[in-house]
């Protein structure tokens, strides 16, 4: 778990991750507190995607990043910092450090296409698994889920 560069707003953008070629994550609606919008950008192409957790299209995602898509590299930015974001969507940009609008200019500059993928469902999943640790006790024993490497061997 890489520490974020700074803080995020986590009511807006509650889960943005760098996987699958992607930068994907969930938004929040901003006209209803019960909707919010899986959105994506594929490495490379700059191929985007942004729906509802019903898989109902986004408005807004017509011809051109929406609000939700920018809301989203610009979190990413604060959770994983620019040049991070940057290497992984394969954006060329100017020496130093870009901000999030000018990594979201050099990416809209050649009106990328929708994305027909659609990665919604295992996005959403994913967001819906991480919420669920927020309902555990806390306890200071492992969880048998999070022990991804084998323990260690004591020494002889």
């Amino acid at each position: 778990m890489v520490p974020p560069s700074r803080p995020r707003k986590l009511a807006k953008v509650p889960f943005v991750e760098l996987a699958d070629g992607r930068l994907q994550g969930v938004v929040s609606s901003g006209s209803d507190i019960e909707r919010v919008y899986v959105s994506s950008v594929a490495a490379g192409t700059f191929a985007y995607a942004c729906s509802t957790n019903n898989n109902r299209p986004c408005g807004g995602a017509r011809g051109s990043f929406c609000n939700h898509i920018r809301a989203l590299v610009t979190e990413a930015v604060l959770q994983y910092g620019a040049g991070r974001v940057a290497r992984t969507l394969k954006v060329e940009t100017a020496d130093g450090e870009p901000t999030a609008q000018e990594l979201i200019a050099e990416m809209t500059a050649d009106r990328p296409a929708p994305d027909g993928a659609k990665p919604a469902a295992s996005v959403f999943s994913r967001f819906l698994r991480h919420l669920a640790y927020l309902e555990l006790e806390p306890v200071t024993t492992p969880l048998p889920e999070m022990q991804w490497f084998p323990p260690a061997r004591a020494a002889a």
